[in-house]
């Protein structure tokens, strides 16, 4: 087996702006005066719930093997998983500003996407669209192009 069959891609890419955004809201939440009695156990869940935010949404991982490219949010909780050989078409791309960034269905499909504008866009064979998030499309692209033709 060469070597070049057993290289894998993997990239992670940061939101910073989500972190920066919910961490700020962290601080901020725990230094507002405590005026009545419950309002201590409302801020602790705001904070429990923007940590949340920040263990799912504060990074999007790549991955591509031998059969799959691996798309991962977070820590994992949030997970999609494209087999190679269903598919027929890949292609970095822009995205508009305003679909922003998350999960988002968009105008012919979906993306995942965590920071910036950049992103791979992979047709499937059943017409599917789907966009992923990159500070690297044209590597993310010719590794998916060049494991695509190593699919047996």
């Amino acid at each position: 087996m060469a070597a070049a069959d057993t290289m894998a891609y993997k990239h992670t890419q940061f939101g910073w702006v989500t972190i920066g955004v919910c961490g700020g809201l962290i601080v901020f939440l725990n230094l507002l005066p405590k005026p009545v009695p419950g309002f201590t156990e409302v801020l602790l869940l705001a904070s429990l719930l923007l940590v949340a935010v920040l263990l799912m949404k504060d990074t999007l991982t790549v991955e591509v093997d031998k059969t799959h490219v691996r798309v991962k949010f977070g820590i994992g909780w949030i997970r999609k998983n494209f087999p190679l050989d269903e598919i027929a078409s890949v292609q970095p791309v822009r995205n508009r500003w305003w679909w922003g960034w998350g999960i988002r269905l968009i105008p012919g499909g979906w993306l995942y996407n965590v920071s910036g504008l950049d992103a791979v866009e992979l047709v499937l064979e059943n017409r599917k669209i789907f966009r992923i998030g990159t500070d690297e499309p044209r590597v993310l692209a010719d590794f998916i192009r060049a494991r695509m033709g190593k699919v047996i």
